[in-house]
């Protein structure tokens, strides 16, 4: 390390030329990488594009980037503190403050990443914000660090049916019976999947009506209004979603069949 300070002060005072400068400073920054010093190494490649850009030094840049990154996520792991977020996203999911407990189990996850539970818990809140995309996302995160965890198969498979994905809901929920073949909810998920995989559109519409709470929902002036609106303008629906209410009663709407869904 020192002979390397040294050349680069020597060269400095003989004008050399800028690429021996360079090459010094990535020695440097070689150096402090096997003394596991990442954030000098960093810098001293950093030094080193700066006076001469070359391939080799900007990989060797990207790649300390990215191992400074992974040692500070785990530095940042905190179980116990993993476990008060999850707490406090539980709270707020069951007061209907969904958009708040993703932050929360978001934060338990950066502390506690190998918790499949934690994306599961997630993917109940992207589901609930219709952010479809993320809730699959999380499902399979949690099937992959737990693939018998039968709770993320029920909401992945919730998730393909709401969208109207009814054969990959099907699939599913197969996968969770043969790790349950008693799980009800799994049974009357599939069994449902089955019924609007064969039925027509108007079928669906006159099972929706025969549900109390689906014609309780129609019958409220300010959801007609919203979902006029929707005709309209889409993309509305996404101001509307930020309150919890509203967001209940188009997830009940939704699942129903009455609303269809855009997912790509």
């Amino acid at each position: 390390m020192d002979t390397c300070i040294k050349a680069i002060e020597v060269g400095r005072e003989n004008r050399a030329d800028f690429k021996l400068i360079a090459k010094a400073m990535a020695r440097m920054g070689k150096a402090y990488t096997k003394l596991d010093d990442l954030y000098n190494a960093k810098s001293a490649y950093e030094k080193a594009l700066t006076e001469h850009r070359t391939p080799e030094y900007r990989t060797a840049l990207s790649d300390l980037e990215s191992m400074i990154k992974k040692k500070e996520a785990e530095d940042y792991i905190n179980p116990e503190i993993a476990e008060e977020e999850k707490q406090k996203g539980n709270d707020l999911f069951k007061n209907g403050d969904f958009s708040t407990a993703v932050r929360h189990y978001t934060e338990a996850i950066k502390r506690n990443p190998r918790d499949a539970k934690l994306y599961s818990n997630r993917a109940a809140c992207y589901t609930k914000l219709l952010a479809f995309d993320l809730a699959l996302k999380d499902c399979d995160k949690c099937i992959e660090l737990e693939p018998n965890f039968v709770k993320a198969y029920l909401r992945k498979a919730k998730v393909h049916a709401g969208i109207g994905q009814t054969s990959k809901a099907m699939s599913v929920y197969e996968k969770a019976l043969e790790m349950d073949p008693n799980c009800t909810e799994a049974i009357e998920g599939y069994k449902n999947c089955a019924i609007q995989s064969h039925s027509d559109p108007e079928e669906t519409r006159r099972r929706a009506m025969g549900d109390p709470e689906v014609q309780k929902i129609l019958n409220d002036p300010a959801m007609r209004m919203i979902l006029e609106q929707m005709q309209n303008d889409p993309q509305a629906i996404n101001e509307h979603l930020k309150n919890p209410a509203i967001a209940e009663k188009f997830m009940k709407l939704r699942e129903s069949g009455l609303i269809q869904v855009a997912y790509k």
